[in-house]
């Protein structure tokens, strides 16, 4: 009787391992898409900031057509970018364009000084410290996430019901430069 209490007793213990493992990954895959849900918000904000920038730059500006338009390509590239490596090459491409932006500002005084070009300086930088904590906090969901998938035991679980690695939103080698612009 005594073997059969025993052989029971690790059946529950078993199932309740499986159980809370799948339920585990079930959670850190949940908050792996909550956090790249913000790292979209951020990029929509963004990319919604940047029609006033450049409209604002444009009234002063008016011979640097190229640059507008490359914003123009990188900010639709970036609302069209559906996956985490896609969104972060779009996001690359739109910080490049904005360094170039940002470059014909320098060369207008009078619009540094404008309040509404201030002030949308302000949202920008305001929104790129979200983006960057948005895309800190999904990494470190996506490290969790894939640790657990990696690791043994855990990993035959994730292989059984096909929990696969996360990417990283990764920065791109335009990102990583240093920026320095002086309004």
């Amino acid at each position: 009787m005594e073997p059969l209490y025993i052989l029971i007793g690790a059946v529950v213990l078993l199932a309740v391992y499986l159980v809370a493992t799948y339920n585990g990954f079930v959670v850190l895959k949940t908050r792996i898409q909550e956090a790249f849900s913000g790292i979209d918000v951020q990029l929509k904000r963004r990319a919604d900031l940047i029609p006033n920038l450049v409209e604002t730059i444009k009234g002063y500006a008016k011979h640097e057509k190229s640059v507008f338009e490359n914003v123009t390509k990188a900010r639709s590239a970036l609302m069209s970018a559906k996956t985490p490596a896609d969104k972060a090459e779009a996001n690359n491409m739109l910080t490049g364009a904005l360094k170039s932006l940002f470059a014909v500002a320098e060369a207008y005084p009078d619009l540094k000084a404008s309040d509404n070009f201030k002030d949308l300086q302000r949202q920008l930088e305001d929104t790129e410290d979200k983006i960057a904590y948005s895309r800190q906090f999904y990494n470190s969901n996506v490290l969790e996430y894939n640790t657990r998938v990696k690791t043994f035991p855990s990993n035959l679980l994730a292989n059984m019901f096909a929990f696969k690695e996360e990417e990283f939103f990764a920065a791109g080698e335009e990102e990583r430069k240093k920026i320095e612009v002086k309004f």
